[in-house]
């Protein structure tokens, strides 16, 4: 029995040094811990303003913001509370966000506004007066803007709701993509 004993210890022995051998050998594996890389911005502002002309010498925006970080290598500038003032033949519109991002990969300045979007025709005869959105896209050179969130614009007579903006302000035209409303009211009930 002693002999059997043994020879089962052994062989028991045996299959647990198999089984164990990767786990006895590996070497410890130590994880590299990459370390975040803060981006820093290449030129900041406070108290911006500045005004941007285009070709034929003309102003085509103007831009007043709190804070303005450029992040040249990236191809962006982000502001906080910035207002953006669009000029065409006819309107002028003034656009005012929580915060904005410009991004200059090609001719077509693309300006995205977020937060509290508060885009004001400062012609004063013009039927929409007002367009309130939490989202817009705005393409400085081909003066278009584009939303796809819940939009509201309002005029001296009258209130439409909406989701999803196309607007082309060279044309003067304003699209609701999906028109859910439009209330029409007397004039001395309009507040703007």
């Amino acid at each position: 029995m002693n002999l059997a004993r043994l020879l089962l210890s052994s062989v028991f022995i045996a299959i647990m040094l198999w089984l164990w051998y990767p786990y006895l050998t590996t070497s410890e594996v130590t994880t590299a811990i990459t370390p975040e890389i803060e981006v820093l911005p290449d030129y900041t502002a406070n108290s911006l303003k500045q005004t941007v002309f285009d070709k034929q010498g003309k102003v085509s925006h103007k831009v007043t913001a709190k804070r303005m970080e450029l992040y040249q290598e990236l191809g962006f500038t982000h502001f906080s509370e910035p207002t953006f003032t669009l000029f065409s033949e006819n309107d002028t519109w003034e656009i005012s966000s929580a915060e904005a991002t410009l991004y200059e990969n090609n001719d077509n300045k693309k300006l995205i506004l977020e937060q509290s979007v508060i885009a004001r025709n400062l012609n004063p005869i013009a039927m929409v007066q007002k367009i309130t959105t939490e989202q817009i896209e705005i393409y400085i050179q081909d003066s278009t803007m584009h939303s796809n969130q819940l939009t509201t614009m309002t005029g001296p007579n009258l209130l439409i709701t909406g989701k999803g903006l196309n607007a082309d302000l060279k044309k003067e035209t304003l699209e609701l993509i999906n028109h859910t409303q439009t209330i029409y009211y007397d004039k001395e009930n309009y507040d703007q």
